[in-house]
């Protein structure tokens, strides 16, 4: 198993000159060794939405425009969406209740920075783990979502390089989020903000159905970029306006590291 382990955490996407973060890459892959269905259970939530409302209601409303003149099935539309929210929760959730409690309650920090790790190796560690979950779940859901077959193009495959985007940008924002918390009420406020944009980022009907008043606050949404990037990928549509969402959540993933690995040294390293 640790062969295994290692041989995989060589191929991790930590950035270079980050190598040591790897090691706690590999940390917390033998720390799910024994608690590998907690990790797979997150997958089915995507799935169940998908069969749900997707196929289910799907039924019921058939074509939705899914905005530029493009119609396609209901089920075609919202399983980009739910690809997205797939890379989102993987990612914050591990990103927050996780860290949380190797940061206030197992102190697990304290002994990585005793050695030659240091806290931006930590903050780079902990969202490369971060976002791998919220990878695993995207990618087993772009698998259901083809064998269903609600993927109309081969440009799908695109999807998984944007789903590790969007998993970095939620990991790394979650994890800034987590060191200013107190305690375990705080984490009301991630789902006070989660489950809006779940809800309300063109993930189960178009933009163009919101008031117009509302439209740019949909759109300036993290979420609504990482919808609107997987959507158009998977139906084939490639264009400048990729590079914006892209640009958006790279920022986003940027700024939180930065904002993660400081406030660690703050907390750690008085």
């Amino acid at each position: 198993m640790t062969t295994v382990v290692r041989a995989v955490a060589r191929v991790l996407p930590v950035p270079a000159g980050a190598g040591l973060a790897r090691a706690l890459v590999e940390r917390n892959m033998l720390a799910f060794r024994h608690g590998w269905i907690v990790l797979i259970s997150g997958i089915f939530e995507p799935v169940f939405y998908l069969f749900s409302l997707g196929v289910g209601l799907g039924g019921l409303i058939g074509v939705i425009d899914a905005g530029d003149g493009r119609l396609v099935e209901y089920p075609v539309f919202v399983a980009p969406a739910l690809m997205a929210a797939a890379a989102m929760n993987g990612a914050i959730y591990d990103a927050t209740f996780n860290i949380f409690f190797k940061l206030k309650y197992a102190k697990l920090y304290d002994s990585v920075l005793a050695t030659p790790l240091g806290t931006r190796d930590v903050a780079v560690g902990e969202i490369s783990w971060a976002l791998l979950r919220g990878l695993l779940y995207s990618v087993a859901f772009l698998l259901v979502a083809a064998a269903t077959g609600v993927v109309t193009s081969w440009w799908a495959v695109l999807t998984i390089p944007a789903a590790t985007l969007i998993g970095f940008a939620f990991a790394a924002v979650g994890m800034a989020a987590t060191t200013f918390m107190r305690s375990w009420q705080d984490f009301d406020y991630v789902q006070l903000a989660i489950m809006p944009m779940f809800l309300f980022s063109a993930t189960f009907y178009p933009l163009s159905t919101y008031p117009e008043q509302w439209q740019w606050v949909v759109q300036a949404t993290p979420l609504y970029h990482g919808v609107a990037l997987v959507r158009d990928l998977m139906l084939g549509q490639l264009g400048f306006g990729l590079l914006g969402h892209v640009a958006y959540l790279a920022v986003m993933g940027l700024l939180g590291t930065v904002v993660a690995a400081r406030r660690l040294q703050h907390l750690l390293l008085p």
